[in-house]
């Protein structure tokens, strides 16, 4: 596959997957999903490679979520929603590495979600984690809530996914979703560091701890199933839309209108 979306680098048996969108927040359409699977399977079964590194291009963000210049009631990829989130959530959770977020900017939304579902999350202290789908629209009736929970508690999840807050990386540490945070121009050096330790590792031992971690919330997968068709329908709904005008036309919306 010729990459469009993504950069694709080997660094010291570390796979660099970057998502270069930098002009959009490095906000994903079915295009940059499609990249992304291929590029994290490709790693994912490369005996050479030892673990992934998922990184977003440029200083403002790793990633911002779904592209909503491309969402006009449906996204443009592939999928049960018109992305192929079912398919990279999986493949972050089903290769045999590791998988680690560097988050330098904005994790918001979907990005939020990558950085729940990949085994680390390292950060620099100017990031910024939040959920956005009740602002706009949307959820994540998956691994982003459900799976999140397991992560940061679900008190923490629920009011993240309520409230919409932003939250510092210190924050984000306290509350379990990042591993480790460090200084802007030490991000870099950090990930490598821990990208070394990785790969002194037993690469199959590291591979049958990651699938034992995962057998204990499998059954999350067939919620993210189920959830993502009810999500179709939502997206269906001029409530749904509602989030999308407001969003592209920068108000507030109103959702109060179509309450029952």
């Amino acid at each position: 596959m010729d990459y469009q979306d993504i950069l694709f680098e080997v660094r010291d048996g570390a796979a660099w997957i970057t998502i270069n969108r930098p002009d959009k927040m490095n906000a994903f359409r079915g295009q940059t999903c499609d990249e992304l699977i291929n590029a994290i399977n490709k790693a994912g079964y490369d005996d050479s490679i030892g673990v992934i590194v998922l990184a977003g291009a440029g200083d403002r963000a790793f990633c911002t979520g779904g592209d909503q210049s491309s969402h006009e009631g449906q996204y443009d990829g592939r999928g049960t929603i018109g992305l192929p989130m079912e398919e990279l959530h999986s493949v972050i959770r089903d290769v045999p590495k590791p998988v680690i977020a560097r988050v330098q900017g904005y994790a918001v939304g979907g990005g939020n979600v990558l950085c729940t579902i990949c085994d680390f999350t390292i950060a620099s202290e100017k990031a910024v984690f939040a959920q956005a789908g009740p602002k706009v629209g949307s959820v994540d009736p998956g691994f982003g809530t459900a799976f999140l929970s397991r992560v940061v508690g679900e008190k923490k999840a629920r009011e993240i996914w309520y409230l919409c807050r932003r939250y510092s990386a210190e924050e984000a540490l306290a509350m379990g979703l990042v591993n480790t945070v460090v200084p802007a121009d030490q991000l870099d050096a950090e990930v490598e560091k821990w990208c070394a330790e990785i790969m002194e590792k037993s690469p199959t031992a590291i591979a049958i701890a990651k699938r034992s971690f995962n057998m204990d919330t499998e059954h999350q997968r067939g919620i993210a199933g189920m959830g993502m068709y009810a999500l179709k329908l939502y997206y269906e709904t001029e409530e749904s839309k509602e989030g999308v005008k407001a969003f592209q036309e920068k108000r507030k919306p109103d959702f109060r209108q179509f309450a029952k």
